[in-house]
C-alpha cells in the first residue's frame, strides 16, 4: 500500500497510523557525511575501544603490506586497503581480536631516485660523493623527509576509506627501531651461515646503477639484435676440424664473454654441409655447420643457403668431447682459449640452432652450467675464472679484448653500440652466419621502465640449499643434530617449502604459484648499491679469492644495533663509526661493507619488529598460531604479484631466522582494470582515481564496488560500472532506511517470542538464521562478493518486494493492540540488527549511520558490536517448504495483476479480488488456512479447485494454477484503501472497514482525536 497518510471528507486519519518516521534521509551524501563520522571515530577514540572490547579474544592479525610512500594513492592502493580493513572489521565482528597496524616501506630506489631528480639534476648539481660520511647522511636526511611527506598524505588518503587501524603507532621500515631490527635480523643469517658474498650474474639497471630482484622486473616488448655465429672446431678434430658450431644469442654483447657452449645429450645433432648459397652470402658453398637436426632447416633459410645436405649424424659422445675456438680469436689479442662443449638441461631444439651461447657472466644457466662443470673444466686445463666484462655503466671493460669502452645501455636506458661493434667484428672474422631483429619479451625495470642486463657482480646473496646452522634457543625449529652442527637438508629451500604446506591460500592456487617459485629460486641477493637504506651491516676480512670471512661477535653486533635504535641506520655512515663498532678489533683488517639491504629484505623483516611488538600485538610472538594448530591467526593479504614480492621474502627471512612462516593465511587479489579490460595507464588517459570517486559518491560506493567484485581475479572499474554500484547501494540505503521508520513505532517490551508469532514471520526468522549461516561462513572464506550478492538479493526480493510489502497494511494500519503488528516490528528489529552488522565491515560509515539513528547515544559504534546470534529454534524447514508453495501461487497472482494493470483494467492491486483455480490437491490444501488478500496484497482473493477458463492467466512453472482477475467489489476505506463490502458496517467510522474501526476506537481511547 502506499506510504501517504489516508484522508476521508470528514475526518484525518495520518494520525491513527503507524507510518514510517526516521530522521535517517533518502539521500545518502556520502561526501559530506563521512568526513564528519571520521573525525567522531577520532573522537572516541574507536580503535582504542575496538581493543579493550575484543581483550582476551583469541587473536587474528591482518599484518599489513608496506605500500611504498612515494606519491597519492591510486585504485590499486584503494581496493588492497578495503579489503584489508574488510578483513579486520568481519574478523572482529565474527569474535575475534583482529588488530590492524598499518605500515610503509620508506627505503629504495624510486624515492632516492626522487631526490636525486629533484635536489640535484633538476638543478644542475653533482649528487654527492657518498664515500664522505656527512653527505650520506645528509642525503639520506632528504629521502627519509621525502618519504615523511607523503607517508603522512598517503596516511589521511586510506583513513578517508574508512580504514580503522592503529594510525598514531604505524610503521615505518625507516623508523629507527625498525632499521635496528632489521640489521640484525640480517645478522642472524650471518650466524647461522647463508649469509655470503659472491660474484654471480644478476640483473642490473644501468639507468639506476644497481643490481634488482626479480620482484623489481617486468617483462615488456623490445627488439633485440639476433645473430648465428660459427664457433670453428679446433684443428686436432680430424674430419670435423673443417666445421663450426652454431650458436644463436638475441645479445651479441654477451659474445666476449663466451667460455663455453651447451648442448643437450637428449636432442639429434648432425654434421650438414653447404651445397649451394649466393655468391654475396656470408654462408659459402662447402661450409660444414654442426647443428640440431630438428632447426637445420630454419637456420639455413635464415642463412639464405638455397641447398644443403646432412654428412653424418653427430652422437652425444662426440660432442662432449668436442671443443671450439672463439669466433673473436685474435681480436686485439685475446679469446686465445679454448670454448668447450658441455651437456645441459637448459638446451632444446625449439628455436635457435641446438646449440647455447654460454657467458657465465651473463644469465643465470650459463652460470650454474659453467660451475657445476668446474672440475671436469680443471682437469682438462681450461682457466673457470669468470671474466667482468661489462661495468655498473653498461660499458664493455678491458676483459672484452677489441670492445672496452662501448656501450650495451647508455645512461638514459637506450641501446648503445655493443651489439654493432661484435656484429661488425664477427663479419670481418668471416664467423656471422646470419643476423635478424628479434621482438620479444625482455626484463625492464619496474622504475625506470628501461631495459636490464644480466652482469657479473659481486654481491651479497643468502644461500637457499645450505644447511643452516643453528643459533637460536634449543627446542626451537632447526635444532642441531647430535654432533653439533646444522641438520643435513635443514636449507632455508626446505625450510620454505615446508612452510607452505601448512599455511592456507586464498585462493588455492596461490600455493602451487609460489611452490614453483621457491623450488627454482637461485640464491637470494640481498644488496644494493645505492645510499637510502638499511646497510649491510656487517664487516669483512678478504681472503684473497674473492670471498670474504664475515665477523661473528656479539658485542659488535650489539654496538651496532644500539646505535641504529638510537640514531636510526645513519648511525652506519657517522664519523668514526668503524672504529667505535669494532672497538678492540679495529686494528684489525676488518672492513665495513658500503651496499644497502636490498627492499624486499625490508619489508619481508617486518614481522619481526611489528608482529612480534609487544605493544601493539602483546603476546603475538610466544603464542601457538593457526599453522601450528593454534587458535591464533596471522594473515597477510596483497596483489597476487606479491607471490614473488612480499610473501617470498617474508616467507624466506622468517623461514630463515625462526623455521617457519610468518602467516597462517595468505590472501591475493588481482589487478584493476578499466571497463573495457585494459590495464590503468596515464598515457592511455584510463585510470580511475579512488579521491574523485570519493568526492563525488563517497567511499561507501568505492567499498562496496570492491567487496561486489570477485577480487581473486582482476577487476574492471569505470562510470557505468559506478553507476551500478550507487544504484545497488541506493537500493540497500532505502531498505534500511523504510526498517528504520518502522523501528520508531517498536518498543522492546512489545517483543513477541517466536513461537507467538504468525507463520509469515516465522518464515522471516528461518530465512534470517539460513542467511546468517551463508554470511558467517562467507566472511569466514573472505568471500565478500557472496555477502554482498546474498543480502542484495535477500533485501531485494525477500524483503522489500516480499515481506515488508506484504506487511506494510498490518504495520500502518492495525491497531496498537495487534499481535501481528508486534510480532512483525519485533522481526524488523532482529533484521534491521543482522543486516547492519553485517554490512558494517563493507559499508562502514552507512551501517554506522543507520546504527547510530536507531540507537544513539546508547550505543557507542557498530563497529564494536559482533554479529547478532540466531536461534537454532528458528530454523523450520517444514514452513519454509509451505512457503515456497505459496509464494509459487503469489508470483501467478502477481503475474495476472501486472497483465491487468497493464490493459489499464485495474491501477492499484488493491482493486482486485482475483479468483485463484488450484486444481492440485496438495497445492489446494496448502493454501486453505492462507490469507491470499494479504498475501498478494489485493483487497479480497477467493480460492476455488475448479479448472480454469482458457483465459486464465497461468505460469508454466506452476501446473495447477490459474488466475483470474475480478474487479474488487464494495467500498474503497477512507483509512487503508481496501475495497470491501464491509466498509459501513460500523455505525461510529462508516467510511472504514471494521478492522480499521477497531483501530480507531484504540487510537481515541489513547487520546488521540478521530
Amino acid at each position: 500500500m502506499s506510504d501517504k497518510p489516508a484522508k476521508s471528507d470528514t475526518h484525518d486519519y495520518s494520525k491513527t497510523l503507524y507510518l514510517p518516521q526516521t530522521e535517517f534521509p533518502m539521500r545518502a551524501g556520502l561526501p559530506t557525511s563521512e568526513p564528519k563520522m571520521l573525525a567522531r571515530w577520532n573522537e572516541i577514540d574507536l580503535y582504542g575501544k575496538l581493543r579493550e572490547t575484543a581483550k582476551g579474544k583469541p587473536k587474528f592479525v591482518l599484518h599489513d603490506g608496506p605500500p611504498y610512500a612515494n606519491g597519492n594513492i591510486h585504485i590499486g592502493h584503494a581496493l588492497n586497503k578495503i579489503l584489508k580493513d574488510v578483513v579486520t572489521k568481519s574478523q572482529q565482528m565474527l569474535g575475534f581480536d583482529s588488530n590492524y597496524v598499518p605500515g610503509w616501506d620508506c627505503h629504495g630506489l624510486p624515492i632516492e631516485w626522487k631526490i636525486e631528480e629533484e635536489n640535484y639534476r633538476s638543478k644542475g648539481k653533482t649528487k654527492p660523493n657518498f664515500k664522505d660520511g656527512a653527505a650520506m647522511i645528509a642525503f639520506r636526511q632528504e629521502c627519509r623527509a621525502y618519504a615523511n611527506k607523503w607517508l603522512d598524505i598517503q596516511r589521511e588518503e586510506f583513513k578517508r576509506l574508512g580504514i580503522i587501524g592503529d594510525w598514531a603507532g604505524r610503521y615505518a621500515t625507516m623508523d629507527y627501531f625498525a632499521e635496528a631490527q632489521i640489521a640484525r635480523e640480517l645478522m642472524k643469517f650471518a650466524a647461522n651461515g647463508t649469509l655470503y658474498r659472491g660474484s654471480k650474474p644478476v640483473m642490473w639497471s644501468v639507468v639506476e646503477k644497481t643490481a634488482l630482484a626479480e620482484a623489481e622486473v617486468e617483462y615488456e616488448d623490445y627488439t633485440s639484435d639476433a645473430v648465428w655465429v660459427k664457433f670453428p672446431v679446433a684443428a686436432e678434430f680430424g674430419r670435423l676440424a673443417k666445421a663450426a658450431v652454431v650458436i644463436w644469442t638475441t645479445t651479441p654483447w654477451t659474445l666476449p664473454a663466451n667460455r663455453a657452449i651447451s648442448f643437450s645429450s637428449k636432442i639429434a645433432y648432425g654434421l650438414y654441409e653447404v651445397t649451394e648459397a649466393p655468391e654475396d652470402n656470408w654462408l659459402k658453398t662447402g661450409d660444414l655447420l654442426i647443428l640440431a637436426d630438428a632447426l637445420a632447416e630454419s637456420v639455413f633459410k635464415q642463412a639464405r643457403v638455397t641447398s644443403w645436405k646432412k654428412s653424418s649424424e653427430l652422437s652425444s659422445d662426440i660432442l662432449e668431447d668436442l671443443e671450439c675456438r672463439h669466433p673473436l680469436k685474435g681480436l686485439a689479442g685475446g679469446y686465445d682459449f679454448i670454448v668447450p662443449l658441455l651437456d645441459g638441461d637448459h638446451v632444446t631444439d625449439d628455436t635457435g640452432t641446438g646449440f647455447v651461447h654460454t657467458a657465465p657472466s651473463h644469465g643465470r644457466d650459463d652460470f650454474d652450467i659453467w660451475t657445476s662443470n668446474g672440475r671436469q673444466l680443471t682437469e682438462r686445463g681450461i682457466a673457470t675464472t669468470i671474466p667482468y666484462t661489462v661495468d655498473e655503466n653498461g660499458a664493455l671493460t678491458d676483459q672484452a679484448p677489441g670492445f672496452a669502452g662501448t656501450r650495451v645501455i647508455n645512461d638514459k636506458g637506450e641501446k648503445g653500440d655493443a651489439n654493432e661493434a661484435v656484429i661488425k667484428a664477427l663479419v670481418e672474422r668471416g664467423m656471422l652466419v646470419a643476423r635478424a631483429r628479434l621482438k620479444h619479451q625482455y626484463p625492464h625495470s619496474w622504475r625506470s621502465k628501461k631495459p636490464v642486463i644480466y652482469r657479473n657482480t659481486p654481491q651479497w646473496f643468502i644461500a637457499m640449499d645450505k644447511d643452516i646452522l643453528e643459533v637460536n634457543a634449543p627446542g626451537k625449529p632447526g635444532a642441531m643434530a647430535d654432533d653439533g652442527k646444522a641438520k643435513p637438508g635443514d636449507t632455508l629451500r626446505h625450510r620454505a617449502l615446508e612452510a607452505i604446506k601448512v599455511t592456507q591460500w586464498v585462493p588455492a592456487t596461490g600455493q602451487n604459484r609460489i611452490n614453483g617459485m621457491i623450488n627454482t629460486k637461485p640464491d637470494w641477493v640481498i644488496s644494493r648499491q645505492r645510499a637510502w637504506g638499511v646497510p649491510i651491516a656487517v664487516f669483512v676480512r678478504e681472503k684473497g679469492d674473492g670471498s670474504a670471512e664475515i665477523l661473528q661477535d656479539e658485542a659488535v653486533n650489539k654496538r651496532i644495533s644500539d646505535a641504529f635504535e638510537k640514531e636510526g641506520a645513519d648511525a652506519w655512515y657517522a664519523e668514526g663509526a668503524r672504529e667505535h663498532f669494532l672497538g678492540s678489533l679495529a686494528n684489525e683488517e676488518w672492513k665495513k661493507v658500503d651496499d644497502i639491504c636490498d627492499v624486499w629484505f625490508d619489508s619481508g623483516s617486518t614481522h619481526a619488529f611489528v608482529l612480534e611488538d609487544p605493544v601493539h600485538f602483546p603476546g603475538l610472538a610466544g603464542i601457538k598460531r593457526k599453522a601450528q594448530g593454534g587458535a591464533d591467526t596471522v594473515m597477510y593479504l596483497e596483489g597476487s604479484d606479491q607471490h614473488r614480492g612480499w610473501f617470498q621474502s617474508s616467507l624466506l627471512e622468517s623461514s630463515g631466522t625462526r623455521g617457519r612462516a610468518p602467516f597462517d593465511v595468505v590472501l591475493t587479489h588481482g589487478f584493476t582494470l578499466d571497463e573495457n579490460g585494459r590495464k590503468m595507464s596515464k598515457s592511455i588517459g584510463n585510470t580511475i582515481e579512488p579521491q574523485k570517486i570519493i568526492k563525488d559518491s563517497g567511499a561507501d560506493i568505492l567499498r562496496l564496488w570492491v567487496c561486489a567484485t570477485d577480487y581473486a581475479d582482476d577487476q574492471r572499474i569505470g562510470a557505468e560500472i559506478i553507476k551500478n554500484t550507487i544504484e545497488t547501494y541506493r537500493k540497500l540505503r532505502n531498505s534500511v532506511r523504510w526498517m528504520l521508520g518502522s523501528l520508531a513505532h517498536f518498543h522492546d517490551e512489545e517483543r513477541v517470542r517466536a513461537d507467538d508469532m504468525p507463520e509469515l514471520e516465522r518464515l522471516m526468522l528461518h530465512r534470517l538464521s539460513e542467511v546468517d549461516a551463508v554470511v558467517r561462513q562467507a566472511y569466514a572464506d573472505f568471500d565478500y562478493k557472496t555477502v554482498v550478492a546474498t543480502l542484495a538479493a535477500f533485501m531485494n526480493t525477500e524483503l522489500s518486494a516480499f515481506y515488508f510489502d506484504i506487511r506494510k497494511d498490518t504495520l500502518y494500519c492495525d491497531a496498537p493492540s495487534s499481535v501481528t503488528r508486534k510480532a512483525s516490528l519485533t522481526v524488523i528489529d532482529y533484521l534491521f540488527r543482522s543486516i547492519v552488522t553485517w554490512f558494517a565491515p563493507i559499508l562502514s560509515f552507512t551501517a554506522e549511520e543507520a546504527w547510530l539513528s536507531r540507537y544513539g547515544s546508547s550505543s557507542v559504534s557498530v563497529h564494536l558490536e559482533t554479529f547478532q546470534k540466531t536461534l537454532p529454534a528458528w530454523r523450520n524447514e517444514a514452513l519454509a517448504v509451505k512457503w515456497d508453495t505459496i509464494r509459487n501461487v503469489r508470483r501467478v497472482v502477481t503475474g495476472a495483476l501486472e497483465v491487468e494493470r497493464a490493459a489499464k483494467n485495474i491501477g492499484s492491486s488493491l482493486e482486485a479480488s482475483p479468483l485463484i483455480h488450484v486444481t492440485d490437491p496438495a497445492i489446494f490444501a496448502i493454501l486453505a488456512d492462507v490469507d491470499l488478500a494479504e498475501i498478494c496484497i489485493t483487497s479480497n482473493a477467493m480460492l476455488t479447485n475448479a479448472e480454469a477458463p482458457a483465459s486464465a492467466f497461468a505460469l508454466n512453472d506452476v501446473p495447477g494454477v490459474a488466475v483470474v482477475v475480478e474487479k474488487a467489489v464494495g467500498t474503497k476505506c477512507a483509512r487503508s484503501w481496501k475495497i470491501l463490502p464491509t466498509v459501513g458496517e460500523d455505525k461510529d467510522y462508516p467510511d472504514v472497514t471494521p478492522r480499521d474501526a477497531q483501530a480507531l476506537r484504540e487510537w481515541k481511547a489513547l487520546g488521540v482525536a478521530v
